[in-house]
């Protein structure tokens, strides 16, 4: 096992992988996050919510050993920060430019989009959590070197879109978006699916997966196992008038197509305080990996394996428990041609730390 620093710059604090993505092309691998400000009275992110955030891309050319970090390439809603409004103040938000009617804001897809080409990427955008969020994605044919967008996504006849980076690719023209809704009252959030058959140009909801939760239930992580078998892994919270009851993943599986939804199983009972994402990547052996952050002491990033596609999963895998505090997580996975499995996540060493990028490489025993 080995560790790598992605991104790491004192003053500065940066987050969330999980909200923008993973692409990787052999020993090729592009992954986003965002970039603020460190503020150690922050709260429980350390940022400085007056400063702006900024949607940043790192590459590695070697297998997550060594990365090169720029500015996304992509046109962000007057310029501002994407998919992070929750963490700055609203003179700062992408939801204000829109609402200013600001350069670069969302626009319809004309269509078109070869969803099959060897070096595409979409990645997503939003605005906040609850209702009244809107979302939009971007694409690119070129490694995500560049990216055309952003395309506006509808509202599916829900209050608010919550998106995150999770999508399934089933043809030149049809790809499946994994999705976060505002819940009834307005609060995040419920997870669905959405598709397009006519390369982006239009959506349609396809199904809601899972119950209406009394926390929440967002944060999706997909897979495809079959050209009718889909796995798809929710970041739960279950609260009650009293207290919150506590944080989890579960697991939902679809078997034809994304049409229906059934809940599976759960395969991480406690992801500790405030809950992490999940995500879910299927290995070169055919056994499935989940990997999410863990905010319970000691803090750290942890895995679980499946052998029999999702029914059970191994004992955890401790990637690493040397975080500073439950500020942490939010990965993101890939398998190397040579079978090294590259979890990314963002991470720090103190309470009230620097939040940076980093990399664990390893392998299951």
């Amino acid at each position: 096992m080995q560790h790598a620093i992605v991104y790491r710059a004192p003053g500065r604090y940066a987050g969330w992988p999980a909200n923008y993505g993973i692409w990787a092309w052999g020993d090729e691998i592009v992954v986003g996050f965002t970039l603020g400000y460190h503020d150690p009275t922050g709260g429980f992110h350390a940022r400085d919510r007056s400063r702006p955030f900024m949607p940043m891309q790192a590459r590695s050319l070697d297998g997550g050993l060594n990365w090169e970090v720029a500015p996304m390439p992509c046109r962000t809603p007057g310029d501002r920060g994407l998919s992070a409004d929750e963490h700055m103040q609203p003179a700062l938000w992408a939801a204000t430019a829109i609402a200013q009617g600001a350069a670069n804001c969302p626009a319809p897809c004309p269509g078109g989009i070869n969803f099959a080409h060897p070096d595409f990427a979409l990645m997503c955008g939003r605005t906040g959590l609850k209702a009244g969020a809107c979302s939009w994605f971007y694409i690119s044919y070129d490694r995500c070197r560049s990216w055309e967008g952003p395309y506006s996504l509808p509202m599916f006849g829900f209050g608010g879109i919550a998106a995150r980076t999770d999508y399934l690719i089933s043809g030149p023209a049809e790809c499946t978006l994994f999705l976060t809704a505002a819940k009834a009252d307005g609060e995040e959030g419920r997870v669905f699916c959405a598709r397009t058959r006519d390369g982006g140009k239009t959506f349609t909801l396809l199904a809601l997966i899972g119950p209406e939760p009394f926390g929440y239930a967002i944060m999706p992580a997909s897979l495809r196992l079959s050209p009718t078998r889909l796995l798809c892994a929710v970041r739960c919270c279950e609260r009650s008038a009293e207290a919150t009851a506590g944080y989890w993943i579960d697991l939902y599986a679809s078997d034809d197509d994304g049409v229906t939804w059934r809940y599976l199983c759960r395969p991480v009972p406690d992801t500790g305080m405030g809950g992490n994402p999940p995500t879910l990547t299927r290995l070169h052996d055919g056994q499935l990996c989940l990997t999410y952050g863990y905010r319970a002491r000691p803090f750290g990033i942890r895995a679980r394996i499946s052998a029999d596609e999702g029914l059970t999963w191994d004992r955890e895998y401790i990637l690493r428990d040397d975080g500073g505090s439950p500020d942490l997580g939010y990965p993101r996975t890939v398998q190397r041609p040579d079978g090294m499995i590259v979890t990314v996540y963002y991470f720090n060493d103190r309470p009230a730390g620097e939040g940076y990028i980093a990399a664990t490489l390893w392998r299951p025993e």
